[in-house]
């Protein structure tokens, strides 16, 4: 068994999209632009700049659009070069875009599909409006057959609620269990965001709902829901977040420390851990980064444990995700950890600045749009 070594959060900045949910973060924040942008740098470049040798070895990649993720023709591209060099990858799809599904069983060895995992987001409304229901679950079966794991997920909101007992047959009929659930919430303000549980109802009620699935998904996303982390974190060095249009690798979310991974592809990558000096007011991939042990004080389940349902995962990619990031890389002394929360005072400023930046940038854009 390989042992995992990194975790990297791929963002796609790709904002076109089949279908329009209305608990699409992208909607409420305004961007939605419908754009399929051009990668600043070649293929080949960014699958170099992305080997086991430059990141301490085998590492798991999710890749996810701001819009539909296997819109752009190139996403199989960066994939299909990402398994080459030896990882494990995520795709989150809305599962409708049949024709990459095609390219990928022709082209994709099984050797490759073992280590390749889908976490198809189930927008049932959505996929009824469009007739995409049928479409939907044969995806989510030739993928399975191809030999890769997956899961479906439903993003809990009001609108769902009349439907559950349907959503939950459906998906026992089709895949053999009910989905896995995501807690959902709602963002006003942006970008200085105010967030919420996505209801307009009581959290009781909201919470119910949610549980109708029995899903270990929704359990720990909503345990860990608005909650502000103060534990000692280790992205920045165990994992991080990559802009996959510009190569810039932050170590977070929330953070201004970033590097230009695609531009000199013989630079080594920068290890510097969030800390205690998380500018986040929670941890809002939780589900991603704590299951995979980025704050190990926190006893949590694996990311493979949140997912699964009996059928959905291959042994190897089950395995794989049943680690903790801990098993390849080693805490910091307590020096060590005193040193990058002083460094983290200053991201901190820099990161405030940046959201008063674009704050300034947003009122000035709905002035001049008046």
């Amino acid at each position: 068994m390989e042992k995992i070594t990194k975790f990297i959060e791929c963002l796609l900045p790709v904002t076109s999209c089949n279908i329009r949910c209305s608990y699409c973060y992208v909607i409420q924040e305004n961007r939605r632009k419908m754009e399929i942008p051009k990668l600043n740098y070649p293929i080949e470049t960014m699958i170099k700049a992305m080997t086991k040798e430059r990141f301490g070895g085998t590492c798991y990649f999710s890749i996810c659009g701001a819009g539909e993720t296997l819109i752009p023709e190139y996403t199989l591209d960066i994939v299909y070069g990402l398994l080459q060099n030896g990882h494990y990858v995520n795709i989150t799809t809305n599962g409708t875009i049949s024709k990459r599904f095609d390219e990928l069983i022709s082209r994709f060895p099984k050797s490759c599909n073992k280590r390749l995992h889908f976490a198809f987001s189930f927008h049932y409304l959505e996929l009824k409006r469009l007739n995409l229901i049928s479409s939907f679950f044969e995806n989510v079966k030739k993928v399975k057959n191809a030999g890769c794991s997956f899961t479906v997920q439903i993003n809990m909101c009001d609108e769902y609620m009349p439907y559950i007992d349907e959503i939950k047959t459906l998906c026992e009929n089709e895949v053999g269990a009910c989905p896995q659930v995501a807690v959902t919430r709602k963002e006003t303000d942006y970008p200085k965001t105010k967030i919420s549980l996505a209801t307009e109802g009581s959290e009781q009620a909201y919470v119910e709902a949610g549980r109708k699935f029995d899903s270990p998904l929704f359990e720990f996303t909503y345990k860990n829901f608005l909650v502000k982390r103060k534990e000692f974190c280790y992205a920045g060095d165990w994992a991080y977040v990559l802009n996959l249009k510009t190569g810039l690798l932050k170590r977070c979310y929330c953070s201004c420390v970033v590097q230009n991974i695609f531009k000199n592809i013989e630079k080594p990558i920068f290890k510097m851990a969030v800390g205690k000096a998380c500018n986040a007011s929670y941890c809002s991939n939780s589900s991603h980064f704590m299951s995979l042990g980025v704050i190990p004080e926190i006893d949590c389940p694996s990311y493979h444990m949140l997912r699964t349902r009996q059928g959905w995962y291959q042994k190897e990619m089950q395995e794989f995700l049943d680690q903790k990031l801990s098993i390849s890389n080693k805490e910091y002394t307590p020096l060590k950890k005193i040193l990058t929360s002083i460094v983290g005072i200053y991201d901190k400023l820099a990161y405030s600045l940046y959201l008063q930046l674009l704050a300034h940038k947003s009122k000035k854009d709905k002035t001049e749009g008046h």
